[in-house]
């Protein structure tokens, strides 16, 4: 591999550390110096460089960055409506105690097979924070567990995209590798359960300040207000007779209400997801390159777009939890308090796919997953670890997916590897250790409120712990098939 592309992917990383862990400057910063870094170091003309930094900004935030405003608003209504609270004690009846954890793991390795794992994790982190709120505690472990579980199934369950697109390059059978990635994701569950219960208490302390507040001050007030016996606290600091309170406790809908705006912007997604899953394999694309959609498709992929079924949900939201007394001011407050929430986010989540972008076009990716290629593995280490070395090179699972396909392909047969092993060492070596130049990194880490290295140990760790994890299950697949 050329040494000066090792270099330039050293230098990026570095700067990102650095900036992050010793200096004034926030993440966003430090991920737009790193792309500068890392296309000078690189070699990349100067000018494409900014135009890869405002390329990769904008295309990320058009994937996700109405995503994440709808899914904040959604949250923020299910806050002040007392909804999510009757969710989280509906989720702990079902599951029992002390099982929170299992509880959110499953939830979102659900779904998380027809929702991107961005969108997924927005719009179901209220959930976890109401189950903490509930508990007074626990968030961390809760936050980590639901991402980490829609690592799994995002990663190596059709139709989700990347094993989708992997499965039509490498010519396996559709149904055989979601029943791989389905036994995959039920056997690694219990790692993402033992890593969260394990590092989450140590995070736990250092959570950020402002999400521990946002997290936990409900709780926090109504012990003071039941202490003192005096009025009672939202979890903006104002008492309930006040103009901006939330609605009264007593007349809080119940779980199924509350449930209505997140279930039924899942719903539209499944729909357009297995839809045009269908329509693809009826037309022999399943990877996607010539795909136009047919005629009975166009609807359910207009109303199952992210943005439009989170826009519904806004809605269901709105008009069915709060009462109708709630004054349009207040709502339009509450929802701007949801906006003002998300602006960091979206800012770092933009910059990630700044600094991605970089990385590719400075041809670093490419280069790591010829260097692998060329060095004599076990078969099925191959796509395994060209998948890895992509996804550490330029933080896209989807793209590390479909590179490691693309290499791989020619090389099924003089290797003699499955088509079936090889989707999944290509869905499984994706999963390794994501960080900052993922932009679910940055979704993950800030709405669960860890900063810096703490974000390293906890979702950086987690997701390195199912890789691992995911080898001997690949060894014994390839023994099996």
């Amino acid at each position: 591999m050329d040494l000066q592309l090792i270099l330039a992917l050293v230098a990026g990383i570095a700067t990102i550390v650095v900036i992050v862990l010793a200096t004034r400057l926030d993440a966003f910063i430090a991920l737009l110096l790193a792309a500068i870094v890392t296309g000078i170091v690189a070699g990349q003309d100067l000018l494409s460089i900014v135009d890869s930094i405002t390329t990769g900004f904008g295309d990320t935030l058009a994937s996700i960055g109405i995503v994440i405003g709808l899914g904040v608003g959604i949250g923020k209504i299910l806050e002040v409506s007392g909804a999510a609270d009757s969710l989280a004690r509906a989720f702990l009846r079902a599951f029992g105690k002390g099982r929170e954890p299992w509880a959110m793991g499953t939830v979102g390795s659900l779904v998380s097979i027809p929702v991107f794992c961005d969108s997924g994790y927005v719009i179901m982190n209220p959930l976890a924070r109401s189950i903490a709120r509930v508990k007074k505690g626990g968030y961390v472990t809760l936050a980590l567990a639901l991402g980490c579980g829609m690592t799994l199934t995002h990663h190596m369950v059709p139709p989700t995209p990347g094993p989708l697109a992997a499965t039509g390059i490498l010519g396996a059978d559709i149904g055989a590798v979601i029943l791989a990635g389905l036994v995959f994701t039920v056997v690694l569950l219990p790692v993402v359960v033992v890593y969260a219960r394990w590092i989450g208490p140590k995070l736990e302390p250092v959570l950020n300040a402002q999400v521990k507040h946002d997290v936990y001050a409900e709780a926090v007030a109504e012990t003071a207000s039941g202490s003192a016996g005096g009025t009672v606290l939202t979890a903006e600091g104002g008492d309930a007779t006040g103009p901006d309170s939330a609605p009264d406790s007593s007349k809080k809908p119940g779980a199924f209400l509350g449930f209505l705006p997140l279930i039924v912007p899942l719903l539209l997604i499944v729909a357009n997801t297995v839809s045009t899953a269908i329509d693809k394999n009826a037309q022999g694309e399943l990877a996607g390159d010539a795909y136009e959609p047919s005629a009975w498709v166009a609807p359910l992929a207009f109303l199952g777009n992210p943005v439009v079924a989170l826009i519904i949900g806004l809605v269901l939201a709105v008009y069915t939890l709060l009462p109708r007394v709630t004054p349009r001011n207040q709502v339009q407050s509450w929802l701007a308090d949801g906006a003002a929430s998300a602006g960091l986010i979206l800012l770092i989540t933009g910059a990630g796919g700044s600094f991605g972008l970089v990385l590719r076009e400075s041809g670093v990716g490419d280069a790591l997953a010829e260097a692998i290629a060329s060095i004599s593995l076990p078969a099925l280490l191959v796509p395994f670890l060209i998948a890895s070395l992509v996804r550490l090179a330029q933080g896209s699972g989807t793209v590390a997916m479909i590179t490691a396909a693309s290499v791989t392909a020619p090389l099924i047969a003089p290797l003699g590897l499955d088509p079936l092993v090889a989707v999944m060492a290509c869905t499984a070596g994706s999963m390794v250790f994501s960080y900052f130049n993922d932009s679910y990194f940055w979704v993950v880490t800030r709405f669960t409120g860890l900063d810096g290295i703490n974000a390293i140990k906890g979702w950086s760790g987690i997701t390195t712990a199912v890789w691992i994890c995911s080898l001997p299950l690949l060894f014994v697949l390839d023994l099996v098939v």
